[in-house]
């Protein structure tokens, strides 16, 4: 394992438009995976359109990896049925955490870049990657691959632990 960098926070917030995996509907879970650590959203029951609002706590080490989520319809007689997957690149908000540092910017809200959506990620649109007093935070809409149609919402928070929060 490399250098510590320090934790990510990732809040699963929603979904919407998710495949059918059962007769009329699914019933949705998310497993995020970033390098050897995994975690686990709970099930929400009959929905196509979930809040979990449900944070997921990572450490982030260097070289700097990728997130990948995998979601699932929970099934209680046979195995679980794949809804889609999408991943995410934490780069952006590690740089984006490094420059904050140099700015030194600690209060109000500052963006501090911009990911636009390409071939090489998940993303349904641009994501702005902000310091909102002090933490260091990307909200973003990931498409699902592999199935017809769904997308989930994560907000994503880098905590610095060399950084004290700013009162």
């Amino acid at each position: 394992m490399g250098e510590p960098l320090g934790q990510l926070k990732v809040m699963v917030v929603q979904g919407k438009r998710l495949v059918i995996r059962d007769f009329k509907s699914s019933d949705p879970y998310v497993i995020v995976k970033l390098g050897n650590q995994t975690a686990k959203t709970k099930v929400i029951y009959s929905c196509l359109n979930p809040v979990w609002n449900e944070e997921l706590t990572f450490s982030l080490t260097e070289p700097v990896g990728v997130l990948d989520l995998e979601v699932f319809d929970k099934d209680r007689f046979k195995a679980d049925d794949k809804m889609g997957n999408a991943h995410l690149s934490l780069q952006p908000i590690v740089s984006a955490a490094r420059l904050r540092k140099i700015l030194g910017v600690s209060s109000g809200e500052t963006t501090l870049r911009k990911v636009v959506a390409d071939g090489d990620n998940c993303l349904v649109g641009e994501s702005s990657i902000c310091c909102v007093n002090g933490e260091v935070v990307q909200s973003v809409w990931l498409r699902l691959g592999g199935v017809e149609s769904g997308e989930i919402e994560l907000k994503i928070k880098f905590i610095d632990p060399l950084e004290t929060p700013s009162k």
